[in-house]
């Protein structure tokens, strides 16, 4: 699954937006940009890696080619992007109960946008509009993004370490290699496989839909034999 690389998944979504309204979108970005206490409760997720929203005019697509047909669309699109650690159900879920007023914001004057409450049509409009990833490559497969802050918090503190002790004596750099032990053993866990929920949020769901195929086709088949007993 091409989506899934390791513990990240890669989710690009992108939707159309009338034209005349993408000032409008674009207005609220730029609010949520200066104000960052308006993404609070999005920023605090620790499972994101990162997420945007970009506006793409339906004039800014590129042509490649003098050959390529001209294109005259109908709406301008949003394109949404992100990586995250968990599953897909998780990260929806989470970025509706964290900022659902602002999902609201940003995606108001998209078509069809369903409101990101109640859940389930928000997550078939997401669904819908989700393009796979045909490629993707995370240089540390294995790290959740707690993982890279843990990894940096004990960079700096073994550099400090280091700065600290060069010209201590054997008990003094015992004492402080101890006193460093107890100030960074939250950030040592290593980095080890997980179960990737994705794919098996995936495979219950396919599961599921197989047993709903097979009964539809049991009583089917029932309703059959009953018509030429």
């Amino acid at each position: 699954m091409s989506n899934i690389a390791g513990k990240a998944y890669a989710m690009s979504v992108i939707t159309p937006i009338r034209w005349y309204m993408t000032w409008i979108n674009k207005l609220f970005f730029w609010v949520a940009q200066k104000r960052s206490s308006t993404l609070k409760g999005l920023i605090t997720l620790s499972l994101i890696h990162y997420a945007r929203w970009v506006v793409i005019g339906r004039r800014q697509f590129p042509h490649l080619h003098p050959d390529q047909p001209r294109e005259n669309l109908r709406y301008s699109y949003m394109l949404f992007f992100s990586n995250f650690n968990g599953s897909w159900d998780q990260y929806v879920d989470s970025f509706t109960f964290s900022i659902p007023s602002g999902l609201d914001l940003f995606w108001k004057w998209n078509i069809r946008y369903p409101h990101s409450v109640p859940l389930t049509p928000f997550h078939d409009y997401i669904r819908y509009n989700q393009i796979e990833t045909t490629h993707y490559y995370s240089a540390y497969p294995l790290a959740s993004s707690n993982d890279v802050k843990a990894a940096k918090k004990l960079a700096q503190a073994l550099a400090d370490f280091d700065a600290a002790t060069q010209d201590v004596s054997p008990d003094a750099f015992l004492k402080n290699y101890h006193a460093l032990l107890r100030r960074v053993q939250n950030d040592l866990g290593d980095m080890r496989p997980t179960p990737i929920v994705s794919m098996s949020a995936q495979q219950v769901e396919k599961r599921r839909l197989r047993d709903i195929r097979k009964e539809n086709e049991r009583l089917t088949s029932l309703s059959e034999e009953r018509k030429h007993a």
